[in-house]
């Protein structure tokens, strides 16, 4: 984004015209910049929850909603799909901003794998855990304390320092995740396999067990990939705000990612795949149609929510969506397996394709409607589906905080506010206020 020198916005108050740069954006669109507004004049913008406000200029990410588009460093998302879908090369290009070479490639990938075990202090810690903990609390509580086990890696500007600590994290955030699984099982710890890839590697971890290694097959190994690169990054969200706000304290990469993890968990962002199996569930159990569940939809005074259709950012068919709706037939076809959630999926989707209710509000399938249906087919119990989320998109979370540090403009996040409550009361002594 640059400043587009034909161009001025002005805004007028009190009497007093105020002149405003506008910056242009890779796609053309523009941006009033208020950023010295405060400094100025005195003056705050008022934008709950940010929908109208860019807090930094980015060259990760690119969506248009409209059309249904998403880019990686501009790459479209579809081609990462085929033919063989590569978490780690994706990971590589949004942090390090190109495609590595072949030997990039194997370095990374060399790197990763020789920081797949965890300290036995931190393991041990697994067993003072609840067994029945949210896994997304263990995930958050164990990125906090790789700091305590890896202090040489948290000092900042040192690009060296910087590749160490972030291939800490994805590598090491693999192997929490399993073992928080695992823990809620009451399985033993299985360790990490250095000769598998990256996702075979996690679905060793989690299903494993003592003298019977778990087999991966092809098309689940694609598929694991696939979810992963698909929620890699998402532009600013709730969760990477929350990254580069907690970063632009100069918090260290492992406290920026943990504070990722805790905004993540909310059901209104990371969980949402949660409430589409919850409701598909539902469904089968209550033996519902697809066509009662439409009709409930567009019913106001009916309390059922079609979970899955919509999005913040998409006002056409979210490209993630299609992307696993594919590889969800594709992995169903290996198992030679039904799912009657996926024949409920199919069929609700049919009808909202044609509905003029859901393509008059732009109501599409977004890409918690399939993902997890695959998850569920790749053997992943429901309460594991955030901390896979987490697992994808920590690279976005290490891109977006190295490109905060490398921009020599940023300074500390420091949102004003419009203060409502009451001005200059007195202070009431306890034994007058009866």
């Amino acid at each position: 984004m640059s400043e587009n020198i034909s161009k001025k916005a002005f805004l007028e108050i009190d009497g007093k015209r105020i002149e405003l740069p506008v910056l242009t954006a890779s796609d053309g669109s523009q941006s009033v910049d208020v950023s010295k507004l405060y400094d100025s004049h005195g003056i705050t913008t008022f934008d709950p929850s940010l929908n109208s406000t860019s807090i930094c200029q980015s060259a990760i990410t690119y969506i248009d909603g409209d059309k249904g588009t998403l880019c990686y460093r501009g790459i479209p998302i579809e081609q990462f799909d085929r033919p063989r879908p590569n978490f780690i090369e994706v990971s590589y290009l949004l942090i390090f901003g190109t495609l590595p070479t072949r030997q990039e490639l194997t370095d990374f990938r060399n790197r990763l794998t020789s920081h797949e075990l965890l300290h036995e202090g931190l393991r041990r810690q697994f067993g003072d855990v609840p067994p029945k903990s949210p896994p997304m609390a263990i995930l958050s509580a164990m990125f906090s304390q790789l700091a305590c086990y890896h202090e040489k890696f948290l000092p900042l500007g040192d690009e060296e320092l910087f590749v160490e600590a972030a291939t800490r994290l994805i590598s090491k955030a693999r192997t929490i995740a399993a073992y928080a699984y695992r823990r809620s099982q009451g399985l033993p710890f299985t360790y990490p396999d250095p000769a598998l890839l990256y996702c075979a590697n996690f679905l060793h971890l989690m299903f494993s067990i003592p003298y019977q290694q778990y087999i991966i097959g092809e098309e689940i190994e694609s598929a694991m990939n696939l979810v992963l690169i698909l929620h890699a990054d998402h532009e600013q969200n709730c969760s990477t705000t929350a990254v580069r706000t907690v970063g632009s304290a100069k918090a260290n990469l492992f406290a920026a990612c943990a504070a990722g993890v805790s905004a993540l968990w909310g059901p209104l962002h990371g969980g949402a795949n949660v409430e589409v199996m919850k409701m598909l569930e539902k469904i089968y159990s209550g033996g519902m149609t697809a066509e009662d569940c439409i009709a409930a939809a567009k019913d106001k005074t009916n309390p059922f929510k079609l979970f899955g259709f919509g999005h913040r950012v998409y006002k056409n068919y979210d490209p993630r969506a299609k992307i696993l709706q594919a590889a969800a037939e594709r992995v169903f076809a290996q198992l030679r397996t039904n799912d009657p959630l996926l024949d409920i999926a199919r069929k609700l989707e049919e009808l909202t394709l044609k509905d003029s209710y859901f393509i008059d509000r732009k109501l599409y399938p977004n890409v918690d409607f399939y993902s997890g249906i695959l998850l569920r087919a790749i053997g992943i119990p429901t309460n594991m589906f955030t901390v896979i989320f987490a697992l994808g998109r920590l690279p976005g979370w290490i891109a977006q905080w190295k490109e905060l540090h490398d921009s020599p403009s940023q300074k500390i996040m420091r949102p004003r506010q419009i203060y409502t409550g009451g001005i200059q009361k007195n202070y009431v002594p306890i034994e007058k206020r009866g």
